[in-house]
């Protein structure tokens, strides 16, 4: 086939299955890998490669070694970019690239496996040495524009990873038990109409060699897959596997063990971390080239918790994330202001009214009595004390690679509101302690945010959303909120009065910009 041949098969490709709910970036890679002529093949289950494409699981591609590097260009080129692993998790052999379709709005992850890799799910310590035979008996898929191993190869490998990735010894794949087997039950089910024993027994002798030994297993790897016992239940088949695959290890069995050991160690600890701890550590992919901490700004009412919330769930699948709240109200607070936050609203029940510079509540023209001040003062000390350690820790955690989503952030450009300091609202306040709240508040300037997202309703909106705040509050808020600069930091403002699905996408879309 000419080269003209070629790229006119990839546009006939390109149009004909448009319409298979294959996410537009993934296409275009594709395209670009057929169109350049490299080697390549998705070596997982050709039964879910429709769900992988319609961006439901990992894209898992096995590259030729000459053509590695060009296949990472033609990633890079497409806007995916490199997330490395914490602790050397990936293999060696591995690269992991993140990409955002942003028809769909989905993070896509594409594996570059340059070797053949098996075992357990946090350590792969077996390299399966056939990737140049498998790459030359590829098929393109017969509906998707995609390379797949043929069915022959796909049966025989499939059967050798289930000797070695299936060990309850592994506490991942011991978590999800039941679930693998069934996926390796329906995998092997949906080969079995497409393939011949005898073609099996071909294919398996000249990737185990002619020696007795590799005969003899070739044998029995061809019997497991056709006799219809289960193939976890069947412990001298891996045993004999492993052995076979024993000099292709990366670790000897106590060096193994050990590091799988440290590893689950470590996955517990990060799974623990990213559901109740929030620590400003990585456990899993760190952004490239560092993290980086992303400020949602905005008045009540303008969406600022259900973005966090949104970000979380797209990013923390597979970046590093920590949630981060530095307001007072309905967010998570931290252990210093916890205790206050269960007192003060039976506090608030003994003021009918509240002194001019709250938001909420019946607001009253007078200045604050002497028992709302101290109140407010003490108040003032412990949040301000509070934020200045969550500024440490935002920027510790961008510095370590994770991706901070800030709800609100600290401020002193405009006093009394918006996150900034509180004791500008009293007459009367003892000079060390407002130099005390300035220079928490100060601390924001050197520790600026990289990238602010202003959520920006109008009033009425914003009244609508948060009947219970004064609307000339709300008004004086919103002005200021167009003023707010955060030198050192990209600010983007976003049109919150949009559609969610609108204000969404635009966010998502900065936030892939600046990772």
């Amino acid at each position: 086939m000419t080269k003209m041949e070629l790229v006119n098969e990839v546009n006939a490709i390109s149009r004909a299955e448009a319409n298979e709910n294959i996410l537009p970036l993934l296409l275009e890679v594709l395209n670009d890998l057929h169109r350049q002529g490299l080697s390549y093949c998705y070596w997982k289950s050709s039964r879910r490669v429709h769900q992988v494409l319609a961006g439901e699981g990992d894209l898992d591609l096995l590259v030729s070694r000459q053509d590695q590097h060009r296949i990472a260009a033609l990633l890079l080129q497409r806007g995916l970019k490199l997330f490395p692993s914490v602790s050397g998790r990936d293999h060696p052999a591995v690269a992991s690239f993140l990409g955002f379709d942003e028809p769909s709005g989905k993070l896509v992850h594409v594996h570059l496996h340059f070797r053949l890799v098996s075992g357990e799910r946090l350590l792969k310590n077996y390299r399966i040495p056939w990737e140049d035979a498998l790459l030359s008996h590829a098929v393109r898929h017969p509906t998707l524009p995609i390379m797949i191993l043929e069915p022959v190869s796909e049966a025989l490998l499939l059967t050798i990873r289930a000797c070695l990735e299936l060990s309850r010894m592994d506490l991942v794949t011991l978590r999800h038990w039941d679930a693998t087997k069934q996926k390796f039950a329906l995998d092997r089910e949906a080969l079995l109409t497409q393939i011949e024993r005898k073609t099996l027994c071909e294919r398996s002798g000249e990737l185990f060699g002619n020696a007795q030994d590799g005969e003899d297993l070739a044998g029995a790897v061809v019997s497991a897959f056709f006799d219809g016992g289960a193939l976890h239940d069947a412990p001298s088949l891996r045993r004999r596997v492993r052995e076979h695959f024993a000099a292709q290890r990366s670790y000897n069995a106590f060096e193994f063990r050990l590091r799988s050991l440290g590893r689950t160690l470590l996955w517990l600890a990060g799974g623990l971390n990213k559901s109740l701890l929030h620590w400003p550590r990585p456990w899993s992919r760190r952004a490239p080239g560092g993290g980086c901490v992303v400020a949602l700004i905005g008045v009540d009412g303008s969406g600022k918790s259900t973005a966090v919330s949104t970000m979380r769930k797209w990013l923390g699948t597979e970046i590093d994330t920590m949630p981060i709240y530095f307001g007072t109200g309905d967010g998570r607070p931290s252990l210093l202001l916890w205790p206050l936050k269960l007192v003060m609203p039976l506090l608030q029940r003994s003021f009918k009214t509240k002194p001019k510079g709250s938001s909420h509540g019946k607001v009253s023209s007078r200045p604050p009595g002497l028992l709302y001040s101290a109140l407010l003062t003490g108040w003032a000390m412990v949040v301000a004390r509070e934020k200045r350690i969550k500024l440490v820790s935002a920027r510790r955690a961008a510095n370590r690679g994770l991706v901070v989503l800030a709800d609100r952030y600290p401020q002193d450009e405009i006093l009394g509101f918006n996150d900034g300091p509180l004791l500008t609202r009293l007459s009367k306040v003892p000079g060390f302690l407002r130099r005390h709240e300035a220079r928490a508040y100060a601390l924001s300037r050197s520790l600026p945010p990289d990238l602010v997202l202003k959520l920006m309703v109008s009033p009425p909106t914003a009244k609508k959303r948060e009947p219970n705040m004064d609307l000339d509050v709300i008004r004086d808020r919103v002005g200021s909120m167009e003023h707010l600069a955060f030198p050192g930091a990209r600010v983007v403002r976003v049109d919150a009065e949009q559609p969610l699905v609108d204000v969404i996408a635009k966010i998502k879309r900065e936030i892939w910009r600046q990772l």
